[in-house]
């Protein structure tokens, strides 16, 4: 057994005990607070809520414990398995160009992947969101989704998979991977761009916002706070699932504020414009172009990673591959690798609920916290988010603060406010 083995199996397992030992300790939890609400939600959320939004979360987290496992047990069989060789060979007997080749293995291997992995999206869509209310879709719409989704990796991936593993092959002697690094990035760029206007409607319909009342509100708050954006948007959420949410899409001009319907339908214009407040204070804080720049170095780091790596015969003999090729290399980077690299995981959801802390205040100064506080408990009540979850297991997960942590915080700004009034 050669080092990459010995250091992909110890960091799967360990990685797949603190996951189920997480999701087992959370559950207990959730469990043991399940007939009480805290005290700081009795006025908002009802003891019937509380209950079902605790037996939706340890659904949940059952249906995710099984997925651990079953995930572990696919990427084992995938390559110390043979999985991804007995793919590659049957490739090999197609007679196509070497790139090719490379292109087809790369593609068919992730839908293969994307495949095995369908029936827990089936089960959590049209079992467990749909057992308790949340679940909008038909089986027709789901499958018409997953074929746009195949299309578009088809239109969009296929030219990029072919440039990279073009540069890779051409390159392989030289700094193939800051080469591929510029193409990523130029990528990334790109689809941020595109995504508002060319992608996202493929799947969603998109209209103005019509409520004056709420569009002024708006706009007053983007004037105040300086913020530039191409139109508020409604999008139908509802024909898909009931759960609620806002999001900014784009970048540069091409900026959009968007907002679920469900979301419009549940909270009032004070609450809305907290919400997009609590948004906007991503913005100002620098915490996209934060995010854009991690992640632009990350990849500048994993793919000069990946150049040291496939120079070593071990890193393909330890994953249980025979043959050697930049598509291969590529594959078990996207793949094995990551698993080496999860205690990533909570430093990054570690960074994330500060930046939420900081997205409430920026919110609380412009728009007072106790709108922000009115709208997030509506949320947590109708997304049937759970108000005790297991600390650890949030401290390790969360990219947001816990329910309790977070209405704390924005009470103490609220009363901050109040005494510098």
């Amino acid at each position: 057994m050669n080092w990459i083995t010995t250091l992909f199996l110890s960091a799967l397992f360990i990685n797949l005990f603190i996951e189920v030992w997480l999701n087992i300790k959370n559950q207990f939890h959730i469990g043991k607070n399940r007939n009480q609400v805290p005290e700081d939600f009795s006025q908002t959320v009802s003891l019937e809520a509380h209950q079902k939004a605790a037996d939706y979360s340890r659904a949940k987290l059952q249906l995710g414990r099984l997925g651990l496992f079953y995930d572990a047990a696919i990427l084992w069989l995938m390559t110390l398995g043979g999985g991804f060789q007995s793919i590659y060979s049957a490739w090999l007997q197609s007679g196509l160009e070497n790139i090719w080749l490379e292109v087809g293995f790369l593609l068919s291997t992730l839908w293969i992947l994307s495949i095995l992995h369908l029936p827990f999206t089936l089960l959590s869509t049209f079992k467990i969101e749909a057992e308790y209310g949340f679940n909008k879709t038909t089986p027709m719409k789901f499958i018409s989704d997953l074929f746009k989704q195949w299309v578009l990796i088809l239109v969009i991936g296929l030219p990029l998979i072919w440039v990279i593993l073009s540069i890779m092959t051409q390159f392989i002697d030289q700094a193939w991977w800051f080469y591929t690094w510029v193409v990523w990035m130029s990528f990334q760029l790109i689809i941020m761009w595109a995504y508002p206007k060319w992608i996202a409607p493929i799947f969603n319909k998109f209209t103005p916002l019509e409520d004056e009342e709420m569009k002024r509100r708006i706009t007053n708050l983007l004037e105040r706070t300086g913020f530039e954006s191409n139109g508020i948007f409604v999008m139908d959420g509802s024909s898909r699932s009931g759960h609620g949410n806002a999001y900014f899409t784009g970048m540069g001009k091409n900026k959009r504020i968007v907002f679920f319907d469900t979301l419009l339908e549940s909270l009032t214009p004070e609450e809305v414009e907290a919400v997009l407040a609590h948004e906007l204070g991503h913005f100002k804080h620098g915490h996209i172009r934060k995010r854009l720049i991690e992640g632009t170095a990350y990849s500048l780091i994993g793919l000069a990673l990946l150049g040291w790596l496939i120079q070593l015969p071990e890193f393909y003999s330890g994953l249980g591959m025979v043959s050697q090729s930049p598509a291969i290399a590529l594959l078990l980077f996207m793949t094995a690798i990551p698993v080496m690299f999860f205690f990533l995981g909570p430093i990054g959801a570690f960074k994330s609920r500060k930046h939420e802390f900081e997205a409430d205040a920026f919110a609380a100064q412009h728009v007072g916290a106790e709108h922000l506080i009115s709208a997030l408990l509506k949320m947590y009540r109708d997304n049937a988010s759970t108000l005790t979850p297991d600390p650890l297991f949030s401290a390790y997960h969360d990219s947001h603060p816990p329910a309790k942590i977070r209405i704390d915080h924005l009470k103490s700004l609220a009363k901050q406010n109040k005494t510098s009034e």
